[in-house]
């Protein structure tokens, strides 16, 4: 007897084993990252490009300054930007970074977004399959789970995590009536971002109200208000982004921005390229298994469909609608770079002037994980074995996310870069959070100078750096700011933009980096330990930087014509641990 009912109770953990084993992979993952990014804490390694470059400098300034609510006022830096030109305060990942300090609130940030992805595939799979949810959802969780561990562009990972949910919501809507769904569907842009992807799911959402409703044979009401209320509440969450387009009248760095033309074949190469790999911002890694996965099963599915003589079912299976879609997103990032398209659009859409139409392509992620859930579940209805097979495959697809060292892999870069020191002995020459923003260096600077607020410049690396510690800064990175402001910082710049062809055209035809340049390397802005430049002399003109108020320059390259420049070197500061110094020079 107790043999027997230690039989069942072994029967019945496996069973349980069976169902839930998802939820091992998924818990252990989210208590290794918080275990990992909360134990080491600054320590950690963080992805500088685009991130703490950018907007964590950003939200640093706004919690430096107070003025996340504020309005009329500017932040210090680019020689003052309108509080308008930064992230709105009607978001939950800006919410994060008022309540948390900065870096907590960007771990914060990572673990949401997980959560989010997974959550937001779950309640849309279990919408779009209700009667075979339970026997799906291993497979669910753990395509949910890789969607949301996409280490997508930060700031914006909410906005990417949360497509499924948004897609959920208007089904709901466009299946039943009920006043929440709308008013969820009004909050939504709480967690998403109008630049990037609110005016191509609006976008989106027309063309599906015109096809559903010649498909219906009426009109579609209640996606049709849907298009209103999603619309309000974009407006309302990002209202100082509207303000900015509809009724600000400042000349941008947008108007003098020029984009790439290529040529047909070249155009054909990039759709072909982004199709197979994606961009940077929206890595996704589906290159390495889910593409090859869907693409034999695209080639398996409907060469079955005309063995069987079942052409028509090809126009019908939602799997090739999605790769209709994944293809169609990739052919617009194309031809984006087609001139006269571009210059058609810019000419019948004035105030779009420099808006990114390719941007399509950030809903690719969505469509190929979809796609692979698609075929996961045609698996599972195939058999056991098919069934193991399915989660094989969605296993391998969850570590090929997790492994692969991309730009925002803060997880794989931290711990490898920890596990490198602790069996070599030596430190990366990479700079962590803690070494790159450097608090506690630039706190004995600001005191031992008597810093009050003027205005200075970054030589050498990132001017974030300066602008995260309460340092206002004439230079910095923002792809939003005055025209006439580009042109004024060129003047301090123009010695060493007429030595480096490279550098003139990057400032002269993006700007969006208002930076000290060197006028021998393309590039001495670093985020390692190691200064790297061959040569350091400053070409700067020390007059027009002084015209724009200019004090100081904080420059990791102990400058050797300071003199001749009209610089006064008033100190060099080493970091404690020694990952970097810095030497305060002062205009004369």
């Amino acid at each position: 007897m107790k043999k027997q009912m230690e039989r069942l109770a072994a029967q019945k953990w496996f069973i349980w084993i069976t169902k839930y084993w998802f939820l091992f992979p998924v818990t252990g993952f989210l208590l290794l990252s918080a275990g990992i990014f909360f134990g080491y804490g600054e320590r950690s390694y963080i992805g500088v490009h685009d991130n703490m470059d950018l907007f964590l400098a950003q939200f640093q300034m706004l919690k430096n300054t107070g003025t996340f609510w504020k309005h009329g006022v500017d932040v210090p830096f680019l020689g003052g930007v309108s509080r308008d030109n930064l992230p709105s305060e009607l978001s939950l990942y800006s919410l994060l970074y008022m309540i948390f300090p900065t870096y907590t609130a960007y771990v914060t940030g990572i673990l949401c977004k997980i959560v989010m992805g997974m959550f937001s595939f779950r309640l849309l799979a279990a919408e779009l399959f209700p009667e075979r949810y339970m026997r799906y959802r291993p497979a669910i969780y753990m395509t949910g789970f890789a969607y949301g561990i996409i280490w997508f562009f930060p700031a914006f990972g909410f906005a990417f995590a949360s497509i499924p949910l948004c897609v959920y919501v208007l089904i709901k809507i466009y299946r039943q009536s009920g006043i929440g769904w709308y008013a969820a569907l009004f909050c939504y842009p709480l967690v998403s971002y109008f630049s990037y992807h609110g005016l191509f799911i609006l976008g989106y959402l027309v063309i599906a109200v015109v096809w559903l409703s010649v498909r219906d044979r009426k009109p579609v009401w209640r996606l049709m208000a849907a298009l209103v209320v999603l619309a309000l509440g974009y407006v309302v969450c990002e209202y100082r982004l509207f303000g900015q387009i509809l009724f600000g009248d400042e000349v941008t760095i947008r108007s003098s921005m020029v984009n790439a033309s290529l040529s047909i074949p070249e155009i054909v190469r990039e759709i072909g390229t982004v199709w197979r790999e994606g961009i940077f911002h929206a890595d996704d890694i589906h290159g390495r298994v889910v593409l090859p996965v869907c693409v034999v099963y695209f080639v398996v599915n409907n060469g079955r469909y005309l063995y069987r003589k079942q052409g028509k079912k090809i126009l019908q299976d939602p799997f090739n609608f999605l790769m209709l879609f994944i293809l169609f997103n990739s052919v617009v990032y194309g031809l984006y770079d087609f001139e006269p398209l571009r210059s058609l659009v810019e000419r019948l859409i004035p105030p779009l002037e420099g808006w990114q139409f390719n941007r399509t392509i950030f809903f690719n992620p969505f469509l190929w994980y979809g796609a692979l859930l698609l075929v996961l579940i045609r698996l599972y209805d195939a058999g056991v074995w098919q069934m193991w097979a399915a989660n094989i495959i969605v296993c391998i697809a969850v570590l090929a996310v997790i492994l692969t060292p991309n730009r925002y892999n803060d997880l794989y870069h931290t711990c490898y870069n920890r596990a490198y020191e602790h069996f070599h002995g030596t430190e990366v020459d990479e700079l962590s959070y803690e070494q790159f923003y450097a608090q506690a260096l630039f706190e004995e600077i600001k005191k031992d100078i008597g810093y009050q607020g003027e205005w200075s410049a970054a030589y050498g690396f990132h001017p974030a750096v300066l602008e995260y510690n309460g340092i206002a800064t004439l230079d910095g990175y923002l792809g939003f700011y005055s025209q006439q402001y580009k042109e004024d910082f060129r003047k301090i710049i123009a010695p060493a933009l007429a030595r480096v062809e490279e550098s003139r055209i990057y400032y002269d035809d993006w700007g969006a980096r208002a930076y000290l340049y060197s006028g021998t390397d393309l590039s001495i802005v670093s985020a390692t330990k190691t200064a790297y430049a061959t040569d350091y002399d400053i070409y700067i003109d020390t007059q027009a930087f002084g015209a724009l108020g200019g004090k100081y320059i904080f420059s990791r390259l102990e400058l050797t014509n300071a003199q001749e420049t009209g610089l006064r070197l008033i100190e060099s500061y080493a970091a404690q641990d020694g990952s970097i110094t810095v030497y305060v020079y002062e205009a004369v």
